[in-house]
C-alpha cells in the first residue's frame, strides 16, 4: 500500500477528519501493556468509521508498535487481518521466532551469554507487516516513540531516522528482550518511564485520545504467585503509580481503559479471546468523541 492510497481511503470528508475552518483535530497516545495492547486495535478501528485521522500519535511497546501501524496509513482492518494471520497459529508463531534466531554463534554470544533473552530487533523484522517503513520520515501521521535510557536515567523520545530500531527498544521488555543500543545509549522498554505518553503530544492536536491498557494483577490463586507473574504484577503496579501521577497534573479528554486485567503480558495467541472481551471499547469511544463534539458545537 502506498502512503498517497492510504491517506486518501483514511481521510474521508466528516467533521471529525477535518482540520482548519473551525473542526477539531485529534491525536492518539497508545499505552503499552504487552499482549493486551491488541486493544488497541479495536480503537484504531473506531477512529477509521469516524472519519478520523489523528494529526499525531504517540505510543509506548506495544502502543508504539500498534502506533506504527496507523501512523504508516493502515487502517483498523488491515491491523486486525494482519496479526490474526500471524498470532492466530503456533506453528506460525514458532516459525516466526525461528527466523529471528541468531545466524552465527558469534552474534548469539555478542555482549555475553543471555539465556532467555530475545533480540528485540530481530523479533520484529520477523513479525512486523511490511507496511510499516524503516524510517519515521516515510510516516503518512507524525509518530513519537517512547524508551527508557537505562544508564541516562530518563525518558528517550524517537521520532525522526530509523524506525524499527525505535520500535523495538520501546518493546525491549527487560528478562525477555536485550537491551536496545542506538545513540550511545542502552535502551529498554518505554513503558518504564512513561507507560501511556499522551503528555507528549500535548499541543499537537485540540483532541487527546488515551489508551491504558497497563491493567493490574486481579485473578486470585491459593498458590503464591509464581516469580515470573511477581515481576510482571509489580511492574503493572509500578506502571499505574506513573499513570496516576500524571493523571493528576493533567487528563486528556479522553482515557480509554479497556477491559484487559485479565490477561498477562504475553497471552498474544489468545488474540480472539482478548478482542473479544475488549469489543465495547469501541461504542466507548464513538460516545465520547460525539459527546466532546457536542459540547464543542454548543
Amino acid at each position: 500500500m502506498t502512503k498517497t492510497k492510504a491517506a486518501s481511503e483514511r481521510k474521508p470528508e466528516t467533521p471529525a477528519s477535518r482540520s482548519g475552518d473551525g473542526y477539531p483535530t485529534f491525536a492518539v497516545a497508545f499505552g503499552g501493556g504487552g499482549a493486551r495492547g491488541l486493544a488497541h486495535i479495536h480503537v484504531i478501528e473506531a477512529l477509521d468509521e469516524m472519519g478520523i485521522r489523528p494529526a499525531a500519535i504517540s505510543g509506548s511497546s506495544i502502543g508504539a508498535i500498534m502506533g506504527a501501524g496507523m501512523a504508516a496509513g493502515m487502517r483498523g482492518t488491515e491491523i486486525r487481518a494482519y496479526a490474526s494471520s500471524v498470532l492466530s497459529s503456533r506453528a506460525e508463531v514458532a516459525a516466526r521466532i525461528w527466523r529471528a534466531r541468531p545466524a552465527r554463534f558469534a552474534e548469539m554470544m555478542e555482549g555475553g551469554l543471555r539465556l532467555g533473552q530475545f533480540n528485540a530487533e530481530r523479533i520484529l523484522k520477523a513479525f512486523l507487516p511490511p507496511q510499516i517503513p524503516d524510517v519515521f520520515e516515510k510516516l503518512a501521521i507524525p509518530l513519537k516513540v517512547t524508551a527508557t535510557d537505562y544508564y541516562g536515567h530518563r525518558l528517550a523520545v524517537f521520532e525522526r531516522g530509523e524506525l524499527r530500531s525505535a520500535l523495538a527498544a520501546s518493546a525491549a521488555l527487560p528478562s525477555i528482550f536485550r537491551p536496545v543500543l542506538r545513540d550511545g545509549m542502552t535502551l529498554i522498554d518505554g513503558g518504564i518511564y512513561n507507560p501511556v505518553p499522551f503528555d507528549l503530544l500535548e499541543g499537537t492536536a485540540d483532541i487527546l485520545i488515551a489508551v491504558d491498557v497497563v491493567g493490574a494483577p486481579t485473578v486470585r490463586s491459593p498458590k503464591t504467585p509464581s516469580t515470573i507473574e511477581m515481576m510482571f504484577g509489580t511492574t503493572q503496579l509500578m506502571m499505574q503509580s506513573i499513570i496516576s501521577m500524571k493523571l493528576e497534573k493533567k487528563r486528556p479528554d479522553i482515557l480509554l481503559r479497556p477491559a484487559i486485567s485479565g490477561f498477562r503480558v504475553l497471552d498474544f495467541l489468545k488474540m480472539d479471546e482478548i478482542m473479544a472481551e475488549t469489543a465495547t471499547i469501541k461504542d466507548e469511544l464513538k460516545r465520547s468523541v460525539e459527546a466532546i463534539l457536542k459540547k464543542r458545537a454548543a
